[in-house]
């Protein structure tokens, strides 16, 4: 489970890192700044669920909490990015795959001397 929410994390936190970036240069063109602070709080999500993606297949748990940031980052943004609803849902559902991640069972053998 752990592989598959690293995968997907970084996927799609490079993909919402595009999108944020180009609303925030747009923003810059038209002159509109709250949907640039919009897009920079993107790029914050973005940078969380890709930190959260790297460390699922190491350490799940400090992903979870990368993947709750990201989530909670989203927040502020939802009025002027629409699509951070999605970014922001998307990482607590992988926050949420990882709360069900087992740790593997340590054999009954003895060590290797």
């Amino acid at each position: 489970m752990k592989i598959a929410v690293g995968i997907i994390g970084i996927t799609l936190a490079l993909i919402a890192l595009m999108q944020s970036c180009t609303i925030t240069g747009l923003s810059g063109i038209v002159e509109d700044e709250a949907t640039g602070e919009a897009g920079a709080m993107g790029m914050l999500t973005a940078f969380l669920m890709f930190f959260g993606g790297a460390f699922a297949f190491g350490v799940p748990r400090v992903a979870q909490v990368f993947f709750g940031l990201a989530f909670l980052a989203s927040i502020p943004a939802r009025e002027n990015f629409p699509d951070m609803w999605v970014w922001g849902i998307i990482s607590a559902i992988l926050a949420g795959l990882l709360f069900f991640h087992k740790k593997p069972k340590k054999s009954d053998a003895p060590p290797a001397e």
